[in-house]
């Protein structure tokens, strides 16, 4: 199983220069995890750097996959991460999720990168 973070979605949607890398976790969506929160994030900025058309195409794409929302036990695994990894609030969420799911999380974000079970690589500069 497979979770791509929101830095993830952008690159693959961008068709940046880790696309390929991300696109081997996005493309078999029966073994695609999603976290709403990535939803949000995702929509959110495509919708302010194109417009709703473009963040609702790519929602649609995410949605192939089984969509996982944020329960009261994964809140609370979520706050327990952010406090030990000292992690933001979505991306402890992100990482809950992909925990609670036994899935790989796939991230550009170097907040993730010494993290078991995270497929980390660097965004370009």
């Amino acid at each position: 199983m497979n979770v791509v973070d929101s830095s993830g979605w952008l690159e693959y949607f961008a068709g940046g220069a880790n696309a390929d890398f991300i696109a081997s976790a996005i493309e078999d969506p029966s073994t695609l995890i999603v976290p709403t929160i990535t939803l949000y994030e995702v929509f959110k900025r495509i919708l302010q750097q194109r417009d709703e058309n473009a963040a609702l195409q790519a929602v649609a794409v995410m949605q192939q996959g089984a969509v996982v929302g944020l329960s009261d036990d994964l809140a609370l695994r979520s706050a327990s991460l952010s406090v030990r990894l000292g992690l933001p609030m979505a991306d402890s969420i992100i990482l809950a999720t992909a925990h609670s799911t036994e899935a790989t999380l796939w991230t550009q974000d170097s907040d993730f990168q010494a993290i078991e079970g995270v497929r980390y690589v660097a965004k370009p500069r």
